[in-house]
């Protein structure tokens, strides 16, 4: 009985003995089965994809600036708050622009009442034209009837003197006779002044109309100036209301009531919330396989456990560096030689999915499937 015992105490020992022999064994077999299958999954996932995580959502963006100076009366909007195209944001007091306005408008109405009154002077000279050109063919008339009178009043003289000689006239008939060819002559004199005075009138009048035409264009111009002032007038008017540009979210507010606005200042900046993309920055010798239309996949930082997928866009033309404030001069004596890096657009595939979060700025991880 105490040997049977004791050989079950030496198999209890020996099993100990083994498990404390293959133990380490196994758990080194089973870490290396592990890390072999997690590092050729990444093996092949890296021969697969191109990744990288220097890249961030981009978004439009448009800033809503002051067009006219003055105080701001109200504004409409908090700060990251949505806006649909065209919904009112701020209003800046338009009392000084509904002056201006007003002034304009009745500018152009003394206009308008200046050029009736030059389409007046403009009838009266060509009437005074007409009645000039009147006394003028009046006095044209006269002069050639008066010429006939003078002509037979010289024949009666010619005629009388040839009698007087004869001694079958008298001496105050033959007076009479001279006395009338003086009168027919005086008279003619003063018909020939009248056409005279009838032209020089009519070219006055012509230059009357002339003035007046002149007038009427000057009028003219002036209107159209007037009419754009008036429109000008009403533009300030309109960006003293001023209106969201995009549909989107507001971002940080630049601005409260009560505040003194400047053209050109900056008010809000809207992001549009309806087109994303992803600018991912690859190193240079991740481009060889890499080309428009592959497959991404994109992690968002914030958001780990969403899924969004998306599609090769664009490379482009020219490196990170290339756009820098002040680019690398490599044609110096002290070059070092460093990765670049390439940006790619990444098209954010039914964007709409994800519209409650995707956010400019965000930090995300971007895979390219570059092989099948």
């Amino acid at each position: 009985m105490a040997t049977i015992m004791a050989t079950g105490e030496e198999t209890i020992t020996d099993e100990k003995n083994a498990i404390k022999t293959y133990l380490p064994r196994i758990i080194i077999a089973a870490v290396l089965l592990v890390g072999g299958y997690f590092g050729v999954k990444a093996y092949l996932h890296g021969q697969a994809y191109e990744s990288t995580d220097n890249a961030q959502i981009e978004g439009n963006s448009a800033p809503v600036l002051a067009r006219v100076a003055g105080y701001v009366q109200s504004v409409n909007v908090d700060d990251y708050a949505t806006v649909k195209q065209g919904q009112p944001l701020v209003t800046i007091d338009p009392q000084e622009y509904d002056v201006a306005l007003a002034q304009a408008e009745a500018d152009y109405q003394q206009s308008l009442a200046d050029l009736e009154n030059a389409r007046a002077d403009l009838q009266n000279a060509q009437a005074n034209v007409r009645n000039v050109a009147q006394n003028a063919r009046v006095a044209q008339s006269n002069a050639q009837v008066q010429a006939a009178r003078r002509d037979k009043a010289q024949q009666d003289l010619q005629r009388d003197q040839n009698l007087y000689k004869e001694q079958s006239l008298t001496r105050k008939q033959l007076e009479d006779t001279q006395n009338n060819v003086e009168v027919q002559s005086r008279q003619y004199a003063a018909n020939v002044e009248q056409i005279n005075l009838a032209k020089t009138s009519e070219s006055v009048a012509q230059a009357g109309i002339a003035k007046a035409k002149a007038n009427i264009q000057k009028i003219e111009a002036l209107i159209k100036v007037k009419q754009a002032a008036i429109d000008n007038a009403k533009l300030k008017v309109g960006y003293a209301h001023m209106t969201a540009p995009i549909a989107g979210k507001i971002g940080k507010k630049n601005v409260i009531a009560g505040q003194y606005v400047q053209p050109g200042q900056t008010l809000f900046t809207i992001v549009a919330d309806s087109t994303f993309w992803v600018v991912a920055n690859f190193k240079e010798t991740q481009l060889e396989s890499m080309q428009v239309g592959q497959p991404v996949d994109i992690k968002i930082d914030a958001y780990p456990d969403l899924d969004v997928k998306g599609r090769v866009a664009s490379l482009s033309d020219a490196t990170g560096a290339r756009f820098a404030l002040l680019p690398a001069d490599n044609a110096s004596g002290n070059f070092v030689k460093i990765t670049q890096r390439v940006p790619v657009k990444i098209e954010i595939l039914n964007p709409e999915k994800y519209k409650n979060k995707l956010r400019a700025g965000l930090s995300v991880d971007a895979d390219v499937q570059i092989k099948q």
